[in-house]
């Protein structure tokens, strides 16, 4: 019988590095290597984090007649097929203005239900000038189903308020919330400071990130149906139980009849946003004549016309 000893001794000739001499060298077809053991009998692999993802790591330019000039950072993707049709400044932080929205929505619909009833505290009291509003008041009553109806299309911050103080608990443990599932998701150069995307410092995230985070929120049937709508009307009620009436259109110009995608392309929906710091931002989910998904995203234009204009070129590229 080999003493414990002996094992010890044995087993230490089997560690280590460099110029270390092996007892028992290495044999891929040895019966008894570890390596037979784990890849002959039990032949699994890993999925890399990212296998099902797309991953910018260089710019790519597209088409000479893509002109995002006068963009901060754009971004097309190819969803199934995990492939970058073009990048630029992918990431490179920037404000977010609304598109943040898309992450509210998220965190609310993985931690709460459609039908919770949410109740307004003085959250809901936005104060900022030329903030997108929809009018809540302090003990004014709707579903999480009407809030995101309102977030989504309308892009209202009251609601956006109204949403974290429910789910969270507190708009602040709400916005810890979203912070966690970015870093999840791998959108490690994006923070969030509301749930808005009402200029702060410390709110910031990149194109990339954004498309994690899209990408991700487009998992949820009810995302998708929801940002596919051009308007919506719904009855909440006030603190004394009255009904209020609400009727929103989407900000989308595309859903407006402003701007038409280029033939072959149906944007299906998606998340406008615009601050002085954000400039004028877009993000799309589109779809092909097959109706294979596109993640399209702008950050940064000069104007909500150059922000269309540049938007329907990079649609176009899904063609080529």
């Amino acid at each position: 019988m080999i003493s414990v000893l002996g094992m010890v001794l044995a087993l230490s000739s089997l560690t280590g590095c460099g110029n270390t001499a092996y007892e028992i060298p290495y044999e891929a077809d040895s019966q008894i290597s570890s390596y037979n053991v784990i890849f002959r009998e039990k032949p699994g692999v890993a999925d890399s984090f990212a296998s099902d993802l797309c991953v910018v790591s260089t710019e790519v330019t597209g088409d000479e007649a893509v002109d995002m000039s006068q963009a901060g950072a754009a971004v097309l993707l190819d969803v199934n097929n995990s492939e970058v049709l073009y990048a630029k400044n992918a990431h490179s932080r920037m404000y977010p203005a609304s598109l943040t929205k898309i992450m509210t929505a998220l965190v609310a619909l993985k931690y709460g239900t459609t039908d919770q009833v949410l109740t307004a505290t003085s959250a809901v009291n936005i104060t900022e000038s030329g903030a997108q509003l929809c009018g809540l008041k302090v003990g004014d009553t709707m579903t999480l189903n009407q809030a995101l109806h309102v977030l989504l299309i309308n892009s209202a911050n009251d609601a956006a308020m109204l949403i974290a103080d429910n789910i969270g608990g507190s708009v602040e443990a709400f916005v810890q919330m979203m912070n966690d599932e970015a870093k999840a998701l791998g959108a490690t150069n994006t923070n969030f400071a509301n749930p808005h995307g009402l200029t702060d410092e410390n709110h910031y995230t990149t194109a990339y990130d954004l498309y994690l985070i899209f990408n991700e929120a487009i998992q949820y049937d009810f995302i998708q149906e929801i940002i596919h709508m051009t308007e919506y009307q719904t009855t909440y009620y006030d603190k004394n139980g009255a009904e209020k009436k609400l009727s929103v259109k989407s900000t989308n110009r595309f859903f407006r009849g402003d701007f038409t995608a280029p033939d072959q392309v149906t944007v299906i929906g998606g998340k406008t946003g615009t601050t002085n710091a954000a400039g004028h931002c877009l993000m799309l989910l589109s779809r092909d004549v097959s109706a294979a998904p596109y993640i399209s995203i702008i950050l940064r234009s000069t104007s909500s016309d150059v922000l269309y204009g540049e938007m329907i070129d990079l649609l176009d590229e899904i063609h080529k």
